[in-house]
């Protein structure tokens, strides 16, 4: 028999990815909840079963979780909405986690896993950071993101679900679908502006470390953690990450070769010249997945793979010929 999986937010820039990911593994029945329904469905979504949620009510919840065995939550403002209305963040990225936990609970799910964010750590994300490192959040996104951990990390603690806490780094890759609106992230950021301008402009100097990890392994690692054996999931605590840090720069640097072998030339980057006090290595990243690792999960994605596929999904979608 399958297990029923609800991904909320699953018509989202990750849950797109995650079902993508997770549609080819036959023990899994999947289904996605979403807090708005469009009016047209993106293509990719056509014919999947897309569940009406509202983070505010708890019948809505409770209709969502039957027959549910594990929930995926995504559902969430993302950075920018919630640095616009912080106070709608803590309703529905702490306040609707905790009630679509509990509505889990309610209908007995076994797993409930929660992606949250490596800013919970603090910003910017610099030096040595594992698990054990105390979280300073400062953004709304991040503040409201360790308020719902805890009441997952608490559930899972008292026995009353099975709850999985994984702290996202920089995630990045082709959306299921170009409208939805992820095109701030860095490397997609990138790439779309290769495909319309032919060029790269960075604000800043380039030189700030962060850890990427390819939406490709974020759905693998979520699949890992679907049927992970409860007793290798310790406290349900773990950070998620590509364990490769670069700079941005480097990361303009990697778009502009794949831009290269993929469409045909390679745009010129453009950044302001760094500070002096940039030039130290004060700024330096080392996001630890050590713990992750030890539960037999290791990134393997293709961060060239990811960004061609990026690359020919902006060329279609916004280059200067579509």
């Amino acid at each position: 028999m399958s297990a029923r999986t609800l991904i909320t937010g699953g018509l989202g820039y990750v849950g797109g990815r995650l079902y993508q990911g997770l549609r080819s593994n036959a023990s899994l029945d999947l289904c996605l909840g979403s807090r708005r329904i469009p009016a047209v469905m993106p293509q990719w979504a056509r014919g999947l079963e897309v569940i009406p949620m509202d983070l505010s009510s708890d019948q809505s919840l409770d209709a969502a979780c039957e027959g549910v065995n594990c929930v995926i939550h995504l559902a969430a403002l993302n950075e920018i909405e919630s640095a616009k209305d912080p106070q709608l963040a803590l309703e529905v990225n702490a306040a609707g986690a905790l009630r679509m936990l509990r509505a889990a609970q309610r209908a007995r799910v076994e797993r409930f896993i929660y992606l949250s964010t490596a800013h919970v750590y603090g910003s910017p994300l610099a030096g040595v950071i594992d698990e054990r490192t105390v979280p300073r959040p400062v953004h709304p996104y991040a503040i409201t993101h360790r308020a719902a951990e805890d009441f997952v990390l608490a559930s899972h603690d008292r026995g009353g679900i099975v709850g999985i806490v994984l702290r996202l780094s920089n995630g990045f890759g082709a959306p299921a679908d170009p409208a939805v609106n992820r095109w701030t992230l860095l490397a997609n950021d990138l790439c779309k502006q290769a495909a319309t301008t032919a060029s790269l402009v960075l604000r800043s100097s380039g030189l700030q470390q962060r850890d990427f990890i390819t939406l490709e392994d974020v759905a693998a690692c979520v699949a890992h953690f679907i049927s992970l054996p409860v007793e290798a999931c310790g406290n349900g605590l773990f950070n998620l990450g590509g364990g490769r840090t670069m700079s941005v720069l480097a990361m303009a640097e990697l778009v502009a070769a794949r831009c290269e072998v993929v469409l045909g030339f390679r745009p010129a980057i453009e950044r302001p010249a760094p500070a002096p006090e940039e030039m130290s290595t004060q700024g330096m990243l080392d996001y630890r997945i050590d713990k992750l690792r030890s539960t037999g999960f290791s990134p393997r994605g293709s961060f060239e793979a990811e960004i061609d596929a990026t690359l020919r999904l902006c060329n279609d979608a916004f280059g200067r010929g579509s």
